[in-house]
């Protein structure tokens, strides 16, 4: 079973603390596999392996531009959240047979890949770089957690409608030679958010091995 929950905008350090709650409840069992589905408002997020110098913006700009700044206990260097980027959050119980990070985050890349390519869009992964890309520049970050039990946190950002001008604000997930790109971008037009979140939770279940009969969407939002 896979539980999707579609949130709307909710800021990152609700977020947070939602993904701590169902982390502990998945591990013990009260809930089923989750897939979150959500926007943020303006924020960059330091993963585990971010450097310094990766934010391009002090304090005061950040404050002008409405930005936000977290720590995270992901993996990753520097990221940017943002309106019309869609964010998944999957917690999920990888025991007995997905217990393998390098698989996960492989499993993660191949679902956002199916998903883009149900719009014509021919997208690939980089040798020795995690996400996916569109003609050499990111369309898709990914930074996860996986703690005690193989139960997995954080997850993807996929640039959707997202303005590209805030990752000016950082050297996106540490790369300083390649740029990055949105669906609204690369098709040029925008695209409706509630339609990716569609296709997005249909192809993780497929990928994660969950039937279409096996997607549960929550009937409420969890409280955060």
């Amino acid at each position: 079973m896979l539980e999707v929950r579609t949130l709307g905008t909710v800021p990152y350090g609700a977020a947070l603390k939602l993904q701590e709650e169902l982390v502990r409840r998945r591990r013990a069992g009260e809930i089923p596999d989750q897939l979150l589905l959500l926007e943020h408002p303006h924020v960059i997020t330091l993963g585990t392996s971010s450097s310094a110098d990766h934010i391009l913006v002090d304090e005061q700009e950040r404050a002008l531009l409405g930005i936000e700044l977290f720590e995270t206990g992901r993996g990753g260097d520097v990221t940017y959240h943002g309106p019309g980027q869609l964010v998944g959050y999957p917690i999920l119980d990888l025991k007995p047979d997905r217990c393998d990070l390098h698989r996960y985050v492989r499993d993660i890349e191949e679902a956002l890949i199916r998903a883009l390519a149900h719009y014509g869009l021919a997208c690939e992964r980089k040798t020795g770089l995690t996400g996916v890309w569109v003609n050499d520049e990111k369309i898709a970050a990914i930074g996860v957690r996986v703690s005690s039990g193989w139960i997995t946190s954080h997850g993807f950002a996929l640039n959707v409608n997202t303005d590209l001008q805030f990752f000016d604000s950082i050297v996106p997930c540490g790369i300083r030679d390649h740029g990055v790109t949105s669906m609204q971008h690369a098709l040029g037009r925008d695209v409706a958010m509630t339609e990716v979140c569609e296709v997005v939770a249909s192809v993780f279940a497929d990928v994660f091995g969950a039937s279409p009969a096996a997607i549960r969407k929550a009937a409420t939002q969890p409280q955060i």
